[in-house]
């Protein structure tokens, strides 16, 4: 069977699929935005990258000049962080439907930062409990969506993966999970606790995940007699190149990471844009349709500039007058976690294809 939710974050675990709004025509591409831009955004462009400086041995992860790539990293990870957002809060009926996304967990998560952030006057555990979560949980927000969209991509295929193959494949995935966790607490805890035998192992099992994967993938093409498309196989390739490259460059490499991690999601908010936006002026004329989506695409721009100047800065110079340098230092910290985590759970939410307004937005597109 094939999947039945596109969750970006949990990624199609479910049992049977609900169908999409409608088969592609016959010779149209069965894409979210073309094969091309679709293999270049869920993978190809972070190999373009990574592999080379793999290859070459480069351990400096600095490419540009520091500020150049800080605005880099603003202008393309900003922007999938405020598309998701724009996903839970478009409407208030889209609020009500999602009320822990739009507004128990964030409230919680900024109970939990300006408590942290007060605390550090005395103790940093607060704030480092919350950079844990967020470390923890991104190890499992990574893996998921390469999973989705893998399944999304022999989903459209018309091939999706059956029940062995996907766990041989959600299986590769869950230990390189393993690996991460363990990596983000070898590389930060070390301090305080050994776990480099830990870390070798799991690093020699990711051989095994390999494995693991390329048994699914020869599965499926036994059972279909054709090889899954290059979009499904690119996501997974990809996931191994960026875990090497962390364990060879360590923390900075999460700055390429996180850069090819949200040019992989935006093209999927990006066709819910287009795809509401057609239905709903279906009788506009297209230069209408083009003018607004340069204004959605304006506003993320716009958006992640704002917070690009105003925070952190903006708000630990507002804390660090208020109560003192120590917790206005921790300010940048706390509003990172924040983002983090609730842009990780709110992806978990919303990516549902049970929801029929969902596949209609995400697969509309493909029944004309």
């Amino acid at each position: 069977p094939a999947p039945r939710a596109l969750d970006l974050s949990r990624a199609l675990n479910r049992s049977r699929p609900a169908a999409p709004a409608a088969p592609p025509p016959v010779g149209a591409p069965a894409a979210i935005i073309s094969p091309f831009v679709d293999a270049l955004c869920t993978g190809g462009l972070s190999l373009l990258v990574l592999v080379p400086l793999l290859v070459a041995g480069r351990t400096d992860m600095l490419l540009v000049s520091v500020g150049a790539q800080a605005w880099i990293g603003a202008l393309i990870n900003m922007p999938h962080f405020l598309a998701s957002y724009r996903m839970v809060y478009r409407t208030r009926a889209s609020i009500r439907q999602h009320p822990w996304a739009a507004i128990y967990v964030p409230a919680l998560l900024l109970a939990s930062c300006m408590v942290a952030v007060v605390a550090s006057r005395s103790t940093d555990v607060p704030i480092s409990a919350l950079l844990t979560i967020s470390s923890g949980y991104l190890a499992w927000h990574y893996t998921g969506q390469a999973w989705g969209m893998m399944a999304t991509f022999t989903y459209l295929d018309g091939n999706p993966f059956n029940q062995l193959e996907r766990r041989l494949v959600r299986g590769s995935l869950f230990i390189l999970t393993a690996w991460h966790v363990v990596w983000f607490f070898y590389l930060g805890y070390s301090q305080y606790v050994d776990l480099t035998p830990l870390y070798i192992g799991l690093s020699g099992l990711t051989a095994v995940a390999l494995v693991m994967g390329l048994a699914g993938f020869w599965l499926h093409r036994r059972r279909t007699g054709r090889v899954a498309p290059l979009r499904a196989w690119l996501p997974w390739i990809a996931i191994f190149v960026w875990y090497a490259t962390m364990a060879r460059v360590g923390l900075p490499a999460l700055f390429i990471v996180q850069i090819a991690h949200a040019i992989q999601y935006l093209i999927f908010p990006f066709r819910v844009e287009l795809n509401r936006t057609t239905r709903s002026l279906s009788a506009a004329p297209r230069q209408l349709v083009s003018l607004y989506l340069a204004g959605y695409l304006v506003a993320l721009l716009a958006g992640s500039i704002l917070a690009g100047i105003a925070l952190p800065l903006g708000a630990m110079a507002v804390v660090t007058d208020w109560i003192g340098s120590r917790p206005g230092q921790v300010v940048g910290f706390a509003i990172s976690a924040f983002f983090n985590i609730h842009h990780y759970f709110t992806d978990g939410v919303v990516w549902k294809l049970r929801d029929p307004a969902v596949r209609e937005d995400l697969f509309g597109h493909l029944k004309r």
